[in-house]
């Protein structure tokens, strides 16, 4: 027996040893975790290091060490406020302006050491306080005050206008007389009224009787700005808003007339804006080039003006619709680049278009730097060859 173990032996000498199976040598580990207290011992110990290796791989390596918390505001975004009249006129290719002399420390009264008196080389004054405007105030030249008797009759909303019995227009008497002296004529409409006290009040107050203003029908206090300025010697007119491209993401704002609204739609919202005030000659459009577009909604609206005896002056967007009681398109919007240099541009070529054909009308939006430009040009009509006109003065009579 011990040779044949010894035989055994020595035929598996250097052979590599074999491993017994997996299931021979786990059976004793098997064996003990059926049993229940060491099987709920390597549960815990198994979820241990399960929160252990968690922690190791996802957790804060700086848990447990002193900390400080501080909370972080973004200061806000402060958004450009756009040049004043004068401030624009001060930089860029109007050098000139920038030679500022103070004259005196002036207060209204003019008692001294309370406020600087800046004085412009063309002669226009600014107080050192920051007014908007730096050209001067310009004496009144009253209108009749509105209504005139005759012209209005109740409507829903407000007073609207109407033909008199004996035959007078509102196109006609609430217009500026005007009498031409052989020259050119040169006309311009200063728009977007009532919503800013600042500009409007430096509008009626520094730019020529003869200039139109062109009001917002949602101003408050609408009547009292129509008023003024009639008392200071400029015809108005009303804004109507009219359907844009793109609305309604780009929306004119109330009572907007649309290019699918019936007849009597735009009759009722008609009476609604022109209900709002009286003492306007006329009106213009607020955008608007898809509502012309609608030959429908067009000739309705010309028949409301027609009926009432009211002109229509627009932007040039309508220059092709004739209607209304009267009717004029604007020759150049003179403000589309908010800038000194490019506004005069656009001003100058206005005056040269009323030279080679004896008239020409521009209008602009009530932008402080527009207002200004305005009444620097103005200013210097006559002395080169042009007389300037009211926009009614522009005006013709369909069939005329």
């Amino acid at each position: 027996m011990f040779a044949k173990r010894q035989s055994v032996l020595a035929a598996t000498a250097g052979a590599p040893p074999q491993r017994p199976p997996f299931r021979l040598s786990a059976a004793p580990v098997l064996t003990a975790l059926k049993k229940p207290p060491v099987a709920v011992g390597a549960a815990g110990f198994l979820l241990l290091g399960t929160a252990t290796l968690f922690l190791t791989v996802l957790g804060d390596p700086r848990a447990g060490t002193p900390s400080v918390q501080v909370e972080l505001k973004r200061a806000p975004v402060v958004a450009p406020v756009g040049p004043t009249g004068l401030e624009a006129f001060s930089l860029g290719d109007f050098g000139a302006y920038q030679d500022l002399t103070t004259e005196g420390l002036l207060d209204p009264n003019g008692a001294a050491g309370t406020e600087a008196l800046i004085t412009l080389p063309d002669g226009a004054s600014v107080s050192g306080g920051g007014a908007a405007m730096a050209s001067p105030r310009l004496p009144a030249q009253p209108l009749p005050a509105a209504p005139i008797a005759g012209l209005s009759a109740p409507g829903p909303n407000g007073p609207l206008p109407v033909i008199a019995p004996d035959g007078r227009v509102p196109a006609q008497a609430y217009a500026r007389p005007f009498r031409s002296n052989g020259k050119p004529r040169v006309a311009l409409i200063v728009g977007g009224l009532g919503l800013n006290a600042v500009t409007t009040r430096a509008a009626i107050e520094r730019l020529p009787a003869e200039v139109t203003l062109s009001f917002v029908p949602y101003a408050q206090g609408l009547q009292g700005w129509i008023d003024l300025a009639r008392a200071q010697g400029h015809e108005v007119m009303i804004e109507i808003p009219m359907e844009p491209t793109g609305y309604p993401d780009n929306d004119p704002g109330p009572q907007t007339l649309l290019s699918t609204g019936s007849a009597e739609d735009i009759q009722a919202k008609m009476d609604w804006l022109l209900g709002r005030a009286t003492g306007y000659f006329g009106v213009t459009n607020y955008l608007g080039d898809r509502f012309v577009a609608s030959d429908a909604g067009t000739s309705a609206f010309l028949a409301v003006l027609r009926q009432r005896g009211l002109a229509f002056m627009d932007d040039g967007t309508a220059r092709r619709r004739p209607g209304a009681w009267a009717r004029a398109s604007a020759d150049r919007v003179i403000d589309q680049q908010q800038t000194p240099a490019a506004i005069v541009a656009q001003l100058n070529a206005l005056e040269a278009l009323a030279k080679s054909r004896g008239a020409a009308l521009g209008t602009g939006f009530s932008y402080p730097v527009t207002v200004e430009a305005a009444a620097r040009w103005t200013a210097g009509l006559e002395a080169r060859g042009l007389q300037l006109a009211p926009a009614s003065a522009m005006t013709q009579r369909p069939g005329r």
